[in-house]
């Protein structure tokens, strides 16, 4: 099956997961597109393609002769979409030979332009393929998942030599929760990449220190005219708490390096209120610091109206991978070397955000992750090329090739 065809087939599975849920995996759509893929990996030659009872799909191909001592390679891509935006019904628009101007995302009133995707210019003359600005596209991460699939189907097409390749696709990244019942030494790789990335250049081996927080009120009502040094209203001391955050700290006024505090949902009244926050910072000692920023807003707040009225959990999420691969370097090496034989310049990028790459490094799988051509995740926005998806379906071509000749 061509790359194309391929991806449009994925992208219209749909596979959001969901936060909220509590089950393995989050959301039962998600094993639609993973006994597809099971499937799939079947048909082009994995025969122990499978998938596990926590909704895991795992293949693998034996080295080829007189590879048997490579490294054996991990290749990881996630299945679900996130559920910022819904991700059902997904509809691509497809636009040949792209003139880099600005597009219509089918009737929605919502358009890609340079003003506010500054890179658009740089894709003329590709296919480009957006949504029609009514869900997600879902290359995130299912050009991923694509440019493993035609990656390995090329190898075992082709004959070409190869160490152990070892590939799976993982439920609830988007969630926080991929890594969390993986079967790193059942997988069978000793290293790994993560396919889960912005432009096809790109390698990235640094990522978010993150933490969930929640943030809780108890107020205190009473009759609006008698409530003088009685009343606490829960919802204004929420805004309080908020307001006490440092003001330029926040996922708007940040780029590269930066960290912040982000609110994700508030909601309340005057008896009581709570809010949700993402908290991210790449230093592992800033990233304490902040959560430390927190607990003591909260202090504050309960010396003022009393104890218990403010309590913060904070659940420690992932963290940077960056400790880890550090003593891989090679990884980055190869990645690097990967990139510029397809004829691209790699560029080593901070990962605002996390991978299933991240948790799996600490879990004993050193894992970067590289791009996959897309751009504008998780909203209408979203857009990716068929030549960025060839570009990284090569470029994992080549690191298998380099994995089968470096001992």
């Amino acid at each position: 099956m061509e790359l194309l065809d391929r991806f449009i087939r994925y992208v219209k599975i749909y596979t959001t997961s969901d936060p909220g849920s509590q089950t393995v995996p989050t959301t039962a759509r998600q094993l639609d597109l993973a006994k597809v893929l099971c499937e799939d990996l079947k048909e082009i030659g994995i025969e122990d393609a499978r998938i596990s009872e926590t909704g895991y799909v795992y293949g693998s191909i034996p080295a080829s002769s007189g590879c048997e001592s490579a490294p054996a390679l991990g290749l990881i891509a996630h299945m679900d979409t996130a559920p910022a935006f819904t991700g059902e019904n997904v509809n691509p628009q497809m636009i040949p030979n792209y003139d880099g101007k600005y597009v219509k995302l089918g009737s929605s009133g919502l358009e890609l332009d340079a003003e506010m995707f500054p890179w658009l210019p740089s894709l003329a003359g590709r296919t480009l393929i957006t949504t029609d600005g009514m869900t997600l596209l879902g290359a995130d991460d299912k050009a991923g998942v694509t440019a493993v699939i035609c990656a390995v189907e090329k190898v075992l097409n082709d004959g070409l030599p190869h160490g152990k390749i070892c590939v799976a696709f993982t439920p609830d990244e988007e969630v926080g929760r991929g890594p969390d019942h993986f079967d790193v030494s059942g997988f069978g790789a000793d290293y790994a990449y993560t396919v889960d990335g912005g432009p096809e250049n790109e390698v990235s081996f640094d990522n978010f220190n993150a933490a969930a927080a929640t943030v809780k009120v108890k107020g205190f009502s009473i009759h609006p005219g008698e409530s003088k040094n009685k009343m606490v209203n829960a919802g204004l001391v929420l805004c309080e708490f908020n307001s006490m955050l440092p003001a330029g700290d926040t996922p708007r006024d940040t780029e590269g390096y930066q960290g912040f505090f982000h609110m994700t949902e508030i909601s309340g009244k005057t008896e009581c209120a709570e809010s949700h926050y993402i908290i991210r910072e790449f230093d592992k000692h800033l990233f304490e610091g902040r959560k430390q920023t927190m607990l003591h807003i909260a202090e504050l707040l309960n010396d003022k109206y009393g104890k218990g009225t403010v309590t913060v959990e904070i659940k420690d999420q992932y963290r940077n991978m960056r400790e880890i691969i550090e003593k891989y370097s090679f990884l980055m090496d190869y990645a690097d070397r990967a990139i510029e034989s397809v004829g691209l310049k790699p560029t080593h990028t901070p990962t605002r955000g996390g991978t299933d790459g991240a948790t799996l490094s600490f879990m004993g799988l050193p894992c970067p992750n590289l791009g996959t051509g897309g751009y504008a995740f998780h909203g209408p926005f979203e857009h990716v090329t068929l030549e960025g998806m060839e570009k990284s379906r090569d470029i994992l071509l080549a690191l298998i090739h380099l994995f089968s000749i470096e001992k």
